[in-house]
């Protein structure tokens, strides 16, 4: 049985009718009342056929899951065992690219110490295309599994292509399993738990402004129940404002709210990066902090909690866990480390503070020279200055007749 973890998906569930090899385009066109010579044509997408046709035909084939000869020919023609990164890449922000060129890079290692062929697939690619054409999309090119980052609840086509039945399935931070999906990443609620009692415990603070994600994205929504539960338990009081995981909306609620409470959780760095900015304009203090662990974090100049996860790590477990799955194992959740840190500069550039040092006694004691310097020349002037006054006082008691 499918299992959401208390979230539902998005999408009526329907799913993919079992492969048959037997089945001929004579079926299909039986099937959809045309002749064989109309079925061929939409299949290779000639021009003077109905919406109508068209749509009878692919509801056939759909039905039928009739997979064409070509396909059958390139299918077998290829080697097994190639799985796929389904990436959503976000064109809401470019520091989204950090985390997802983590995911390639960890996933690219991992398959190439293990010996599995990897392709990779964004979600624009598959815009367009109905459900039948994403599945024969991949069955093309002899994918048996699919890792999947970024879905969300609006990503209906995505869920029914993981809940085909057709392909094993890995979801990264997505809560769902079944027989044949696991799904991996941290622990959302209870690392958004951890950050934000670490936040309110070094500032004795109790109250808490919380900037939330989208509302679609599973894991902001985990995140949101962590908050709630630690509110509960912790008896603080609290307000949540949704922020988008935009920048823009993090700052404006931060003007508009965040004199009010004792600290302010984000569930994302940037909107923490752009809470801070807010404070700073208003002239307060309030202790920030974010999730996600993006080395920008270190650059912004102020040391805020955040949650490390590693990208590379969960993307490289990910493919562990395809490799269990095409094995013969069955559906399950997998749980990556998180660790809560304070992103410093030094540390993402690999120096250390004190290589500064030397530097810094050199510029004090040139500072200290200059000063001797400056004290030894001023008796000189004050006693020419003196002399100046001396003489003058003279002249001025003594003036010539």
């Amino acid at each position: 049985m499918l299992s959401t973890s208390a979230f539902s998906f998005a999408g009526d569930g329907k799913r993919f009718p079992e492969r048959c090899d037997m089945v001929t385009i004579k079926d299909v066109a039986r099937e959809a009342h045309v002749a064989i010579s109309t079925v061929s044509k939409v299949l290779n997408g000639y021009a003077g056929v109905s919406e109508e046709t068209k749509r009878k035909v692919n509801e056939a084939i759909e039905k039928l899951n009739f997979v064409p000869n070509s396909i059958a020919s390139a299918l077998s023609s290829k080697q097994a065992g190639r799985i796929a990164l389904l990436i959503h890449m976000s064109s809401q922000t470019k520091a989204r690219d950090e985390i997802d060129m983590q995911y390639i890079s960890g996933a690219i290692h991992q398959a190439q110490k293990l010996r599995l062929d990897l392709v990779v697939v964004f979600f624009s690619m598959l815009q367009g295309k109905t459900d039948q054409e994403i599945l024969q999309y991949f069955q093309v090119q002899n994918i048996e599994g699919i890792i999947i980052y970024g879905m969300t609840r609006d990503d209906e086509q995505i869920m029914h292509l993981a809940t085909s039945g057709a392909f094993k399935i890995v979801l990264v931070d997505v809560p769902v399993t079944d027989r044949h999906i696991s799904s991996v990443g941290v622990n959302q609620k209870e690392a958004q738990k951890d950050v934000a009692l670490r936040t309110l415990e070094e500032n004795t603070s109790d109250s808490l402004l919380y900037i939330s994600g989208n509302d679609n994205s599973y894991a902001a929504g985990e995140r949101l129940e962590g908050i709630r539960e630690l509110a509960e338990e912790k008896h603080f009081r609290l307000l949540i404002k949704c922020g988008d995981f935009q920048e823009k909306k993090a700052r404006a609620i931060t003007l508009k709210y965040a004199a009010d409470y004792g600290a302010v959780v984000c569930s994302s760095d940037l909107m923490a990066i752009s809470a801070m900015r807010a404070l700073t304009e208003l002239d307060i203090f309030r202790p920030v902090c974010g999730f996600d662990g993006l080395v920008l974090m270190g650059y912004a100049g102020k040391q805020m909690n955040t949650i490390c996860q590693n990208f590379s790590d969960i993307s490289a477990r990910a493919v562990d866990e395809m490799e269990y799955l095409l094995g013969g194992g069955c559906g399950r959740r997998v749980y990556t480390p998180y660790r809560i840190e304070r992103m410093k500069y030094h540390d993402m550039i690999g120096v250390s503070p004190e290589d500064a040092v030397p530097y810094r006694k050199k510029l004090e004691e040139a500072k200290k020279t200059e000063e001797i310097k400056k004290r030894e020349k001023a008796p000189k002037t004050e006693v020419a200055e003196e002399s100046g006054k001396t003489q003058k006082t003279k002249k001025q008691q003594n003036p010539k007749k």
